[in-house]
């Protein structure tokens, strides 16, 4: 018998039928592990993942041999698994939705929506003149695989897309290059995982080398921007930003982001929308089905280190 680890009831409703063999236990890591919790070898991280102890969760699953987050992010599981598992993130269950809110972003603040909103809710017909997308030159700073979508949708809008990965590739600019590039770009979006390399990328340095007038956009994690360096250069005025995460999260009220006229803020909503829970049970389902059949996992962002013991997938 293969006992799997679900976060809630909806998840195990969305799996079954299980596989012959298969024995579903239900635990969201709070509060005590259940009994058969420590035979789950396949786990549902639960999601959105915050408001619960990460090693508590982990303490409570000593036989885990693959961990499946329904985030893109992996941050806060990284290097925290046992040396005979593997941890799998939730690569394309967000990408559509989170490019989406990039482009929505980049669209609202170019065209100035946010002006028009606070007209409409004091009954005034304000027009003001504002750029276009069509011409203007972006930097998609992180090209996975919601960078890519993000360049797609772009291009759409007649946008010059510049993207900037890890290292150099057939028209893809290394991250090395970033601060030769920064001063053309009207447009840095930014999605960026969050990683050791990439915490405070968006720092003073960064935000001093962008084009007067340029619009910071972040899908990526609020930690890659050093959100005091943020702040002293909006208040300059010079630059903008639009931004669906930040550091902190919830933003508190009161922080200086909530009262600057040159930001849009989202609630951290990139993957918050209707489809994705279809895309992440799929997965879910595939995962399962090839750990089932030792078949090679999707997704596989941290490999595990040593073998299973003998008997064990």
């Amino acid at each position: 018998m293969t006992v799997i680890a679900l976060p809630d009831d909806e998840a195990r409703g969305r799996l079954a039928p299980l596989p012959s063999g298969v024995e579903a236990v239900v635990w969201d890591g709070r509060g005590e592990a259940p009994p058969r919790a420590a035979q789950a070898e396949f786990v549902i991280a639960p999601y959105p993942g915050g408001g619960f102890d990460i090693a508590h969760f982990l303490a409570g699953l000593p036989n885990l041999r693959v961990l499946q987050l329904f985030s893109a992010g992996f941050d806060g599981w990284s290097g925290r698994l046992p040396r005979t598992a593997k941890l799998c993130n939730g690569r394309g269950i967000h990408t559509s939705s989170t490019a989406e809110l990039a482009v929505a972003l980049t669209v609202a603040s170019v065209r100035g929506l946010p002006h028009y909103v606070a007209a409409q809710g004091r009954g005034v017909w304000e027009p003001l003149p504002s750029r276009e997308l069509a011409g203007m030159r972006a930097l998609v700073v992180g090209y996975g695989e919601i960078g890519r979508a993000v360049a797609q949708r772009l291009r759409a809008f007649e946008v010059e897309v510049t993207p900037v990965g890890r290292r150099a590739a057939d028209g893809v600019q290394p991250i090395d290059a970033l601060f030769d590039l920064l001063p053309a770009a009207e447009l840095v979006i930014v999605t960026v995982p969050l990683t050791p390399a990439t915490s405070g990328l968006v720092d003073r340095r960064f935000l001093q080398a962008m084009a007067d007038g340029a619009l910071l956009v972040n899908v990526s994690r609020g930690q890659v921007v050093d959100t005091d360096d943020l702040v002293a250069e909006l208040r300059l005025g010079r630059i903008s930003a639009a931004l669906d995460v930040v550091e902190p999260e919830p933003l508190p009220s009161g922080h200086p982001l909530w009262e600057m006229p040159n930001v849009l803020i989202t609630p951290h909503v990139g993957g918050g929308t209707s489809g994705w829970s279809e895309r992440a049970y799929r997965l879910a389902r595939e995962q399962l089905r090839r750990y089932l059949a030792g078949e090679p996992l999707r997704n596989v962002v941290e490999a595990a280190a040593e073998p299973a013991p003998d008997g064990i997938r």
